[in-house]
């Protein structure tokens, strides 16, 4: 750990790893694992390592820049990335061996040329919008992209890697949008293959699918919050999963206030009786909600303590109550991990956080900021 750190992020790797099995066990398929957005703020890269070493067969990112930091750090794994604009360096990601995954003809037509000017094949992956309404070829120009991709494999400009959609009620698993989606990819595989096209894989399952519905797997399963420990279903309970990241800081100060004192910005929250505070050095600018003001409690020392006040961009304050709890400065603080950490009160989790201020769990993960140091522990290659 930085000595330095006023923040830090501890991340489980062997829970990575863990949670990689769990979704290999319950889907009976292959697992793409997403590290998006740095791995959910995990740290794509460590995260991308774990999960390889628990058997994941390829990594999925959302950017070709993404991707492209991954090769840097020396991951040779299959990576698929799937958006892009036109201004996306497609030749760059030829040349990184990266799989494209392409939502429109246009794009197609960008990959081809690029592949043409380097003289060799793109990877490619075709998205199919099968009722996401969101990225991935849509109905009026399916006609299109197919003569563009079977062109393209004739010539030995493309190889087609996969077919992949995205779902819309994946979270749902008894909807029925989902047996329709399954059913109009599987129609568009059909398709690519009597034009000559046929894909190596095929992919529609994320975390909730993947951990409910293994009927949708096809050749592989596509999840990220999952390979983080989050259910994506709280419904049905956690699946075995376990949550990878500990955020955590250090009490930056404590001080006692008299009753009547007004705490951080525009005193919405004043003490009712002479009291101790304790300022946590962690605020907005770090992941922590301005809309938690007030609503959430820490863990210091075992014991839970409210938040009070306003949170601010790099700080919040919270009540140590009349004799102090106990806490002095630099004692450590958790503001959110798995839920079982040692004896004391329940430790608060990211899920938490996102029911109070009517969010998910992805949104508060993710957000977590670079000032928080990120701790690596449990790596699954360290420990061979």
């Amino acid at each position: 750990m930085d000595s330095h750190a006023n923040l830090y992020a501890t991340v489980d790797l062997g829970a990575v790893a863990h949670n990689v099995g769990v979704l290999r066990e319950r889907s009976g398929a292959d697992v793409i694992a997403v590290v998006k957005a740095d791995g959910y703020s995990h740290g794509a890269v460590p995260v991308a390592r774990a999960a390889l070493a628990a058997g994941a067969s390829a990594i999925g990112t959302a950017t070709i820049g993404e991707a492209r930091a991954l090769r840097a750090a020396g991951i040779d794994s299959h990576i698929t990335a799937w958006l892009h604009t036109g201004a996306s360096d497609f030749a760059a990601a030829i040349a990184d061996d990266i799989d494209i995954a392409v939502s429109s003809p246009h794009h197609l037509d960008l990959v081809l040329a690029a592949a043409r000017s380097l003289g060799r094949p793109a990877t490619v992956t075709v998205k199919v919008d099968t009722g996401l309404g969101r990225s991935g070829v849509g109905p009026d120009d399916w006609e299109a992209a197919v003569a563009t991709v079977a062109a393209g494999v004739a010539e030995g400009a493309f190889t087609l890697h996969g077919v992949m959609c995205h779902l819309a009620f994946g979270d749902e698993p008894d909807h029925p949008m989902n047996d329709r989606q399954a059913q109009r990819l599987d129609e568009a595989v059909a398709d690519l293959r009597r034009h000559g096209a046929p894909p190596r894989i095929v992919h529609m399952a994320n975390s909730p699918a993947a951990l409910a519905r293994p009927d949708l797997a096809r050749d592989a399963v596509r999840p990220g919050l999952a390979v983080y420990g989050y259910s994506p279903i709280p419904s049905m309970g956690d699946f075995g999963l376990r949550r990878a990241m500990t955020l955590e800081a250090r009490i930056a100060l404590v001080k006692r206030v008299s009753a009547g004192q007004g705490v951080s910005y525009n005193h919405t929250w004043s003490a009712a009786r002479d009291t101790v505070l304790g300022v946590v050095p962690a605020g907005y600018a770090d992941g922590v909600p301005r809309q938690l003001s007030g609503r959430f409690s820490v863990h210091v020392n075992g014991r839970l303590f409210p938040s009070v006040g306003r949170v601010c961009m790099d700080q919040f304050v919270i009540d140590l109550g009349p004799d102090g709890g106990g806490v002095a400065e630099d004692d450590r603080v958790v503001l959110f991990g798995p839920e079982s950490a040692g004896t004391g009160d329940r430790v608060p989790t990211a899920t938490d956080w996102a029911d109070t201020v009517g969010t998910i769990d992805y949104e508060i993960i993710s957000r977590v900021g670079s000032r928080a140091v990120r701790r690596y522990v449990n790596d699954p290659e360290a420990l061979g």
